[in-house]
């Protein structure tokens, strides 16, 4: 979400959630039948109330491990705060304290790294002393438009 007036422009990023609630119930549901299936053989003898415990823990797992993803993914995001006197990044993270970094947007150095970075189209901003990742969750399409409309509002407001 990107919004821009004469004086400031702000951006805020986060990442791409795949999977919604009709996903999840899939997920669970596909899972549930096909740990059922084994269990099909030992139908009527006691051996099916020993691995009916195991199948609940393992289903239980994967419930808990997919809310708990969402709910760090959605806790994740970057904002982007440009003027003409500050550039300013605050980074949420979802289990550690927030990240914050500020330049005078004149000597910032917007790099886009297309091969050879640690992931495609590799996203830095310089400056202020330190260079920062923008976009680590982003694509790298998105991490390339991004540097483009980024590009553009650092010369309109230099």
């Amino acid at each position: 979400m990107a919004q821009a007036d004469g004086a400031e422009y702000l951006l805020v990023l986060s990442p791409h959630l795949s999977m919604g609630a009709e996903g999840f119930v899939a997920i669970i549901g596909i899972s549930a039948s096909l740990l059922a299936l084994p269990l099909i053989g030992v139908l009527g003898t006691p051996v099916l109330w020993g691995l009916i415990p195991f199948a609940g823990i393992v289903l239980w797992g994967l419930w808990y491990a997919l809310q708990r993803n969402g709910r760090e993914r959605m806790a994740l995001r970057e904002e982007l705060r440009l003027t003409r006197e500050r550039i300013e990044i605050t980074r949420t993270n979802p289990r550690t304290p927030e990240q914050r970094w500020e330049a005078n947007p004149y000597w910032v150095r917007l790099s886009l790294l297309e091969k050879g970075g640690p992931v495609e189209n590799y996203l830095t901003l310089d400056g202020g002393g330190r260079a920062v990742e923008l976009g680590a969750f982003l694509s790298p399409e998105e991490r390339a438009a991004l540097h483009d409309e980024l590009s553009r509002a650092l010369r309109h407001l230099r």
